[in-house]
């Protein structure tokens, strides 16, 4: 086949890469509406620059949450359509005393078994 072991969507990697992210952005905060924006965006970008940085063919979509602890819920839910051996999803919460924080990867295969499929 013409893909290799480094084309799997390995769930663990992610979510190392996104607790990092998340850490390095919120671990020594307490909610601040002020702040969240600068938070998310910090969060999104620095997760995308690492996986990225694995060279492996994915197209990356994020998504980052952050909600201030006041007790009320929250729900969240996804439903894809793609290719369940190719394509992947990490979604990893994380909260501290005063927020919560969700962050959703989704890995899109842009791997070609065939490399006659490749359109010239």
């Amino acid at each position: 086949a013409f893909q290799d072991d480094s084309a799997e969507f390995s769930a663990e990697d992610v979510e190392g890469i996104v607790r990092s992210a998340i850490h390095n952005s919120l671990n020594a905060h307490e909610y601040n509406s002020k702040k969240v924006n600068e938070w998310t965006n910090s969060i999104v970008q620095n997760c995308l620059k690492d996986l990225q940085a694995l060279a492996r063919p994915f197209k990356y979509i994020i998504t980052c949450i952050i909600m201030q602890k006041t007790g009320a819920g929250l729900n969240s839910t996804t439903s894809m359509h793609w290719d369940v051996s190719k394509d992947g999803h990490c979604k990893v919460p994380w909260e501290n005393p005063t927020m919560h924080c969700i962050v959703s990867v989704y890995g899109l295969s842009v791997n070609i078994d065939d490399p006659q499929d490749i359109d010239m």
